[in-house]
């Protein structure tokens, strides 16, 4: 963890803040576009922001924050009581939705989905690679960031109002895309579907606020044997081997609890998980808070 203080906060939105957060000990560690942390809250929540302000600034991060009406204490806590100097600890970045090379790119942002695409397009930009942004709210006022994209981007950037004017046909955009060109979207689900529909998988990168949906067959118990210490945990079918494992005595670091934001991550030594994580865990890797084992057994790195 990084130790930070809270440098400024901002009203960008109807029930969006924009936080600074400056490094309490010197430089923060680098990122890239994509990336997000984990934001220790004074209230014993953790929550995962996408770092919406300029890479190159190693002294700050700046995350946006939207006001869930139905908030389980994150994004409540921030808008109610966070306060300018309070200090905050913050995990290193990660990147699970990384910007890589394109002749082109079209960015379709949904709301606060807005947060990740914000430093791509400034990095295309920066890259002179042609780059346009669609960007999508029920209206101006409820979109954060619209006035700095207009005023940075100019004519490269579509603000549009759902409301008033519905959402664009996203099967145009593509028609008018050279062949090269990829497609990166962060919004809601629906928004996402509609995308998905209109692209093809390898044109389009995603990224979610909610896992989608999806079915598995029944929970059954396994073990997970941790390798350090040569502990079996029993993991039964109605307990997560997140859960398992913390109450045990080896408590992992988690976030979303849902499979999205990677901050539960384990290395597996040997068996096979059944991953159920909306991230697509990499070889050796699964995510603790929604994956189990297809196998009787799961040696994990602990």
């Amino acid at each position: 963890m990084q130790q930070t203080v809270v440098d400024h906060i901002e009203q960008v939105a109807e029930d969006v803040v924009s936080l600074v957060l400056r490094g309490a000990t010197g430089p923060l560690a680098p990122w890239q576009p994509g990336a997000h942390i984990d934001l220790a809250l004074p209230n014993w929540l953790t929550r995962q922001y996408s770092l919406c302000g300029d890479p190159a600034d190693q002294e700050s991060y700046r995350v946006a924050v939207r006001h869930d009406r139905l908030s389980r204490g994150g994004s409540e806590y921030i808008h109610r009581f966070l306060r300018r100097g309070r200090t905050l600890d913050v995990s290193l970045p990660r990147n699970h939705f990384p910007l890589l090379p394109a002749p082109e790119y079209l960015f379709l942002a949904g709301g606060i989905g807005i947060t990740p695409i914000l430093p791509m397009l400034r990095a295309a930009a920066a890259s002179d690679v042609p780059a346009s942004l669609v960007y999508m709210g029920r209206s101006v006022a409820s979109m954060p960031f619209a006035d700095e994209l207009r005023s940075s981007y100019g004519d490269r950037v579509r603000i549009v109002a759902t409301r008033e004017r519905g959402r664009p046909d996203f099967a145009a955009l593509g028609a008018a895309l050279s062949p090269g060109a990829v497609v990166y979207a962060c919004g809601p689900g629906p928004m996402l579907a509609a995308a998905e529909a209109a692209f093809p998988a390898g044109r389009l990168h995603a990224e979610r606020f909610r896992p989608v949906p999806r079915s598995f067959a029944p929970n059954t118990a396994f073990e997970a044997v941790c390798a350090r210490s040569g502990q079996t945990v029993q993991v039964p079918p109605d307990e997560s081997l997140l859960d398992a494992l913390t109450h045990a005595g080896y408590p992992v670091a988690s976030g979303c609890r849902e499979g999205v934001c990677g901050s539960c991550e384990l290395a597996v030594i040997d068996g096979e998980p059944e991953h159920r994580d909306d991230i697509g865990a990499p070889a050796g890797r699964m995510y603790a808070c929604v994956s189990r084992a297809l196998s009787p057994r799961l040696v994990v790195d602990l």
